[in-house]
């Protein structure tokens, strides 16, 4: 019997992912490259003993969890949504680097926005209520975005919010979260 794991899976490619803007309440469509490479993620996630897809209310997380295969059972939750990029939002790392030189969002948050830390009392939810579905030994997917998701997966393995910084997750993405003789792991990072 193999482990269950929690599976990360960042939405698809959209035209500011692409660009490198800070895409939080933008509600951004799926690039055309974006739909082929959710698409391409259904072989590769149909075999799982699934019991549980929980997705970002932003289409374009909703629309990869759907291209997936997972339309049917999919259930959206605010808790999955992109860190709050306040007066950042829109912006690539270099335009905010020209008003706030040295910026990081792990460390300093988002003005107007989000802290590292608020977004882990969101992903902690998302771990309890995925680790009641684990322990009855079923896979649960997430389906959402790449800064929510290294969140997610730092507070998973005991990393302090800005643990994140330390991940990096590409659109299309995949992360297997699991457990190692009782101890929260990685078990797979950024797989394509």
């Amino acid at each position: 019997m193999t482990t269950p794991q929690l599976v990360l899976v960042r939405h698809g490619e959209t035209a500011w992912s692409r660009s490198g803007r800070h895409t939080g309440v933008t509600d951004v469509p799926l690039t055309d490259e974006g739909e082929r490479r959710a698409r391409a993620l259904r072989p590769v996630l149909a075999d799982r003993d699934v019991a549980l897809v929980l997705s970002s209310p932003r289409r374009r997380a909703v629309t990869t969890a759907q291209l997936a295969g997972f339309a049917d059972r999919l259930e959206t939750t605010e808790d999955l949504a992109e860190f709050d990029y306040g007066a950042y939002e829109g912006l690539t790392s270099d335009e905010i680097e020209t008003i706030r030189p040295g910026w990081n969002l792990w460390r300093h948050g988002a003005p107007d926005g989000e802290t590292p830390a608020e977004v882990r009392v969101r992903v902690e939810r998302v771990i309890a209520r995925a680790q009641t579905v684990l322990d009855a030994g079923h896979d649960v997917l997430a389906f959402a975005h790449g800064h929510v998701l290294r969140a997610l997966a730092a507070a998973w393995i005991d990393l302090p919010p800005e643990g994140g910084g330390r991940l990096v997750l590409s659109t299309a993405g995949i992360a297997e979260l699991g457990y190692e003789h009782g101890t929260r792991v990685i078990d797979l990072w950024n797989a394509a």
